[in-house]
């Protein structure tokens, strides 16, 4: 099983050997001190994005931090299948749940944009009634769907970016 203390104590020890306070750590990986301080203290574990940061960070591998220590060659490969094991069971969320979260999260931070392709679906719903062109009234299905269409796009592009790391 992953050690969380073991795992705290040896990012703080790579910490202190950088010459890094938990704050000037934290700026570098976008995390708050305290963060960083619930991690050496073996109260929280990093996800696994901010274990790839970790490790990078201080040239080590994702499995030496899972496994709370440096590894010999010898060991390396056994602890990593252990490791990964142990962490795919320990995962929060799933699949599913992780890309629910990021389509929640996008439309929250795109309200404005949502709201005025409501406000242009209205307007090409409305004003065909009130200018009285009648032919108008098939615009509107189709700004309609290519609106829904272009906003769905981006939203999907921005979920699987975030899923499978794509920059």
């Amino acid at each position: 099983m992953v050690d969380q203390i073991k795992t705290g104590k040896l990012i703080a020890s790579l910490r202190r050997q950088a010459g890094l306070t938990q704050e000037a750590l934290g700026e570098r990986i976008g995390v708050s001190n305290k963060t960083v301080s619930r991690w050496e203290n073996g109260n929280y574990m990093p996800d696994i994005e901010t274990l790839q940061l970790l490790a990078k960070e201080f040239g080590v591998t994702i499995n030496e931090l899972l496994a709370g220590e440096k590894l010999p060659d010898a060991e390396f490969r056994e602890r990593a299948d252990e490791n990964l094991v142990q962490v795919s069971r320990a995962g929060a969320f799933t699949f599913g749940e992780r890309r629910a979260y990021f389509k929640r999260k996008w439309r929250r931070e795109h309200i404005p944009l949502l709201v005025l392709a409501a406000v242009l679906l209205l307007a090409a719903v409305v004003l065909p009634i009130l200018l009285d062109r009648p032919w108008f009234l098939c615009l509107a299905p189709t700004v309609a769907l290519i609106g829904y269409a272009w906003l769905n796009n981006r939203m999907m592009r921005y979920v699987e970016s975030a899923l499978y790391d794509r920059k």
